[in-house]
């Protein structure tokens, strides 16, 4: 059989997808959990009571168009990162679901991470399978990471290590509590950036680094002082988008001094930023996913079941 069920379950996303090995095609549906205007997310509790509540109307909805019974195997994510201690509520919501079906359909589950699989989406995305058998960096940037890991590909799947991070707020964080001061409704990207778009000033922008670590709190400090002295809201969101861009630039190329000039992906919500993504790519050739795959999403977990089911 060629089909593959991916569950996940994060902090703002449920999604489900399924990956049609014979012909490449990618079906996947997610819905954002919903949160209260003017708040900056939800508390685990009420992620998992979330999840639980759009799940099988995903599933159901999916079911409408591939028949589940004749998958050949599953992938589910249930830790964020593939590292001892990663650990999050909401995850359990995914990982249940794909025991259940597992169990009834007797078909093999598998389980990843998270951050595998927004990896593992910004290559299938971007036709870069290639990268499963090499050495990569791999920026992992959204609300609750901000990571660049060292991956080292083995045919279907990666082993990653830590290669710098931030030492304070995230990179989604800092869109989203910079937007919400805007009057922006969380997530808070998509309407930044076009808030940016209409921008047409320049910036000096000096990022904050120790090392290949970055600092990302003094962004939202910078950004208020803007707007008490008036400064109007789309410059104020270009400046937020050129600072985390200038960041995510010196990183790369701290990294680079490193580890020597390495393929490298971006992937992650904030990777859906069409300013940020040109400039990176114009400056290192870097790859991304596609906008649709770029934020929270099951078809990186179904991909990597394909992936890994192929070594059964």
């Amino acid at each position: 059989m060629s089909l593959f069920l991916g569950i996940d379950t994060s902090n703002y996303t449920t999604s489900v997808a399924v990956y049609n090995s014979e012909n490449g095609e990618m079906l996947q549906r997610k819905q954002l959990l919903p949160v209260k205007q003017g708040q900056l997310g939800l508390r685990q509790s009420d992620a998992v009571f979330h999840h639980t509540q759009q799940l099988h109307t995903l599933v159901e909805d999916i079911a409408k168009e591939v028949d589940l019974s004749g998958v050949s195997a599953l992938g589910v994510s249930t830790r964020p990162r593939p590292v001892d201690g990663s650990y999050m509520p909401c995850f359990t919501v995914g990982e249940n679901t794909a025991r259940i079906i597992s169990a009834v359909i007797k078909k093999p589950l598998l389980t990843f991470s998270h951050q595998e699989g927004h990896i593992a989406v910004a290559l299938f995305s971007a036709a870069r399978e290639d990268l499963f058998e090499k050495e990569f960096l791999a920026f992992h940037i959204s609300g609750g990471t901000t990571e660049a890991v060292l991956a080292k590909g083995s045919t279907s799947s990666f082993a990653v290590k830590e290669a710098a991070k931030t030492l304070d707020l995230n990179a989604g964080q800092a869109v989203d509590r910079v937007g919400l001061m805007l009057g922006l409704k969380f997530p808070c990207g998509p309407q930044l950036e076009q808030l940016a778009l209409n921008n047409t000033e320049k910036f000096k922008v000096r990022p904050t680094l120790k090392g290949a670590d970055c600092c990302l709190s003094g962004l939202e400090n910078q950004c208020k002082k803007m707007l008490d002295n008036g400064e109007s809201k789309e410059k104020i969101a270009a400046f937020c988008l050129a600072f985390i861009q200038a960041t995510l630039e010196k990183m790369t190329e701290k990294l680079f001094e490193q580890f020597g000039n390495l393929p490298v992906i971006f992937a992650g919500g904030v990777m859906s930023n069409s300013i940020i993504r040109n400039a990176l790519t114009e400056k290192f050739g870097a790859t991304f996913a596609k906008p649709e795959y770029s934020a929270d999403n099951a078809a990186g977990i179904a991909y990597l079941a394909y992936k890994k089911y192929t070594e059964i």
